[in-house]
């Protein structure tokens, strides 16, 4: 098995991927923060589940999915991404790298990346305008634009089978992501942002529609539920719109199977 620590000590050396440096140093490396995630993930994610990590980045969350011993679709669009991706995992059979971008068609998607922050790369021109002069955006730059390949929640699934779990972060391109499903899944979750919260409830109605039945959230990078229990959308949606602009962001879990 590929050590991926030694791996991502390479990746950082790499001049070519300087972009990711900041990436890998704050998501790998810390034991404290892997236990936290897995513990937090593991209601979710059974031992052999098929889970698709959409907008996998650089694979942090895909560790958590591994270590739990699912099988990973992990799909992202951005070059050096993938790249690190099958780095990290290159002799794993139990993880697919899908450099693509998820959304409604499997048509090709304009990506607008921010080179020093590839984290908040996204195909959403919507995302761009809410970011821009918005509090704590300030000083993020979408300063290149590359054309990639794009693919559905839909086609995944008729390629991969039916994932028991689905994470999709992808700045601001939820809906789209959603709008390529439908059918229900055991369960996803979402990413959120304060500076776009009419989005969130759209995703949540979507999801209603496609037959989720209970919801909940986790805010910023907590390995924790900030509500008790599991809710009913309208709820969520509430909590959403109350939250604060300095919450920023955080993520909605979405079940369609009982607990």
């Amino acid at each position: 098995m590929v050590d991926h620590l030694s791996a991502v000590e390479a990746l950082k050396a790499d001049p070519t991927l300087s972009g990711l440096r900041r990436s890998l140093e704050a998501y790998y490396g810390d034991p404290a923060r892997e236990a936290a995630m897995d513990a937090f993930y593991a209601p979710l994610v059974r031992p052999g589940d098929l889970v698709f990590d959409v907008g996998a980045h650089v694979g942090d969350r895909l560790g958590s999915f591994r270590r739990l011993g699912a099988r990973v679709v992990a799909v992202e669009p951005q070059p050096l991404c993938t790249r690190a991706l099958r780095a990290l995992y290159a002799d794993d059979d139990r993880v697919t790298v899908v450099e693509a971008a998820c959304g409604a068609s499997t048509g090709p998607v304009r990506l607008h990346v921010n080179s020093a922050n590839p984290t908040i790369s996204t195909a959403s021109a919507g995302f761009l305008h809410a970011a821009g002069g918005a509090g704590g955006w300030e000083d993020e730059i979408w300063d290149v634009e590359i054309e990639v390949a794009g693919t559905t929640l839909d086609t995944l699934v008729a390629a991969h089978g039916v994932p028991g779990f689905v994470k999709i972060d992808v700045e601001g391109f939820e809906d789209a992501v959603l709008a390529g499903l439908s059918r229900p899944l055991p369960a996803l979750s979402f990413e959120f942002t304060t500076i776009e919260r009419d989005l969130a409830a759209h995703c949540l109605d979507r999801l209603t529609r496609l037959g989720f039945t209970t919801f909940t959230v986790a805010l910023g990078d907590d390995m924790a539920f900030a509500l008790d229990g599991w809710r009913p959308a309208d709820e969520v949606a509430a909590y959403l719109r109350a939250l604060p602009h300095e919450t920023n962001s955080g993520d909605v879990y979405a079940r369609a199977r009982p607990a």
